[in-house]
C-alpha cells in the first residue's frame, strides 16, 4: 500500500499543517501518556531540517463545538517542548485572526501548536469555512492522526480537499503494517478493536470478520454489543441507533 509522504515532497520555506493525534488521557490537565506526543518526533525533525516551518493541530477528547478549558491543548505545548527539544509556540485558537497571524509571522525551523480542533462546531461535520480556514494558515497539509484517519473531519478530510496533501511518516508505517496483515496474515489472525463507539467502525468490523479467525471487542463499543444480544448495562454507553447493525455484525460472525 504505496502512498506519497513528507518525504515525497519539497518543504523548503513552506508552512506545513500536521494533523497529529494528540488525545491523550489527562489526569487534571496532567498528561498521563505521552506515547501519540513523541510519535511526532521523526515528522517534525524530518520537516525542520529541510527549512520547514510545522504547524501542529489535534483534537482531545469527545466534546463537540465548545470550548472546554481542562481539554485544551496547552499541556501538549508543554510536553511537545520536552520532547522534541525546542520551543513550542501555542495559540488559543485555531481558525480566524490570531491562528493566521500566528502562522504568517512563522519563519523556518519554528513549530506553532493550535488548540483543540473539537472546540469548533465546524470539524466533525467537516464545514468548509473551517477547512478553508485551516488550509490558509499552510502551503501543505499532512496527515499523520492515524486514530483519527477515518474520520470526515474539516482537519482531516476537508484541508486535504485545499491545498496540497501527503501522509506522514506514522501513518505510512501503521499502513504498511496493516497492508502486510491483512494480504497474508499469519494463522491464527485475531483482530482486537477497543473505543466508544462503533458507528464509524462498522465497515472495519465487516472487513476484519471476512479475515479474521476472530475479532475481540473492547472498550466502550463492547456495550452496544451486549445490548444488541440483550444483556443489561446498566447506565453504561451504549449507541441505541446502531443495535440494528451491530446484531447484523453478530450475525455475520
Amino acid at each position: 500500500m504505496k502512498c506519497r509522504t513528507i518525504r515525497d515532497i519539497e518543504v523548503c520555506n513552506k508552512r506545513v499543517l500536521m494533523r497529529a493525534d494528540f488525545n491523550v488521557p489527562l489526569d487534571d490537565g496532567h498528561i498521563i501518556d505521552d506515547a501519540r506526543i513523541r510519535a511526532v518526533d521523526p515528522n517534525v525533525h524530518n520537516l525542520l531540517a529541510r527549512s520547514s516551518s510545522v504547524i501542529l493541530c489535534s483534537h482531545i477528547g469527545l466534546q463537540c463545538g465548545k470550548r472546554v478549558p481542562k481539554l485544551s491543548l496547552r499541556p501538549v505545548a508543554l510536553a511537545l517542548e520536552g520532547v522534541l527539544g525546542r520551543k513550542v509556540t501555542f495559540v488559543e485558537d485555531c481558525l480566524g485572526p490570531v491562528a493566521q497571524l500566528a502562522a504568517d509571522s512563522m519563519m523556518p525551523d519554528e513549530i506553532l501548536l493550535l488548540e483543540n480542533t473539537r472546540f469548533y462546531p465546524g470539524e466533525q461535520n467537516n464545514d468548509s469555512q473551517m477547512a478553508s480556514g485551516l488550509a490558509e494558515l499552510a502551503d501543505i497539509f499532512v496527515n499523520d492522526a492515524f486514530g483519527s484517519a477515518h474520520r470526515r473531519h474539516a482537519s482531516i478530510v476537508g484541508v486535504a480537499e485545499r491545498i496540497p496533501a501527503v501522509a506522514g511518516l506514522l501513518l505510512e508505517q501503521e499502513l504498511e503494517y496493516l497492508d502486510g496483515f491483512l494480504r497474508a496474515p499469519m494463522r491464527p489472525f485475531v483482530s482486537i478493536l477497543g473505543g466508544s463507539k462503533i458507528s464509524d467502525k462498522i465497515g472495519l468490523i465487516e472487513s476484519l470478520l471476512q479475515r479474521s479467525d476472530r475479532v475481540l471487542i473492547g472498550g466502550g463499543m463492547a456495550n452496544t454489543f451486549f445490548r444488541a444480544q440483550g444483556i443489561d448495562v446498566g447506565a453504561s454507553l451504549v449507541e441505541i441507533d446502531v443495535l440494528e447493525e451491530a446484531d447484523g455484525l453478530l450475525e455475520i460472525s
